[in-house]
């Protein structure tokens, strides 16, 4: 590490950049955050995701409180993602406790299972647009599924989201919030943001006290990282209307692609 110490301050730089771009863009969190610790600062992969995890559901709680204010969740949407991401999530946490997590095999495993979520989640932030407008149209042609049928889907979702979260702590939200959009093509984008997040409360939480169950957590580090992240996502909202969101957009997605690939080839 750079650092030698109980708390690291450049872990709090990199809390502030991250939450500031997590402020612009409203995503990159944990898509970022640990790859930079597992990059930057030599953390090992399993504590880089526990911790981070989490620090997300510390993050998020403020910003699901934000969107419940206003009205923007739909509680069975949450609920359904929650039936299926839960059980994953345990199950996940359940394997990780049974395999000897200092073993190359293993780092390997988890870091390339990480550069391959980056790269999934960049192109999804390139194409979100492209994806929402052959969406709409689809919708002008076509019969939506029934109730049972998304509600069906949704939980499959939740499952998804559930192990590749809590085994990479990616995934919540530019993945989440993309497969709500096609599955829910006439619900409001700022409730199934709202949606997204509240969901990704338990679901970080329940993968964050597992990793700590199994040791590792940095509590430290997770310190660190929230006395710089929420000075950084505060001052982010502040910025966002004044910059071009877009072009900060497609800047994020190079760096995830960027650093995935250097992860898949380490």
């Amino acid at each position: 590490m750079f650092f030698e110490g109980p708390f690291n301050p450049l872990f709090s730089i990199t809390g502030f950049c991250v939450g500031m771009l997590v402020g612009i863009t409203g995503v990159g969190g944990a898509s970022l955050m640990t790859p930079l610790l597992v990059l930057l600062f030599g953390v090992h992969p399993a504590m880089a995701v526990g911790t981070d995890l989490l620090y997300a559901a510390i993050t998020k709680t403020a910003g699901a409180a934000v969107h419940h204010r206003h009205g923007k969740i739909n509680w069975q949407m949450t609920g359904l993602l929650a039936l299926g991401s839960i059980p994953a999530a345990l199950l996940t946490l359940w394997l990780m406790s049974g395999i000897d997590r200092t073993d190359m095999a293993a780092v390997s495993t988890l870091t390339t299972a990480l550069g391959w979520m980056l790269l999934l989640t960049a192109t999804i932030l390139i194409f979100r647009g492209a994806i929402m407008a052959a969406k709409t149209r689809w919708v002008k042609t076509h019969a939506l599924p029934s109730s049972r049928t998304i509600a069906i889907y949704t939980l499959i979702l939740g499952l998804v989201l559930g192990f590749v979260v809590t085994m990479t702590s990616v995934g919540a939200g530019a993945i989440g919030v993309t497969m709500l959009l096609l599955l829910y093509p006439r619900t409001a984008i700022q409730e199934i943001v709202g949606s997204d997040i509240a969901h990704a409360i338990p679901l970080t939480f329940v993968g964050g006290i597992g990793y700590w169950l199994i040791g590792e957590i940095d509590w430290f580090m997770l310190l660190a990282l929230l006395v710089g992240s929420i000075p950084g996502i505060i001052l982010g909202s502040f910025l966002a209307p004044r910059m071009p969101e877009r072009l900060v957009r497609i800047i994020l997605a190079v760096t995830l692609a960027m650093v995935g690939a250097k992860l898949i080839a380490s």
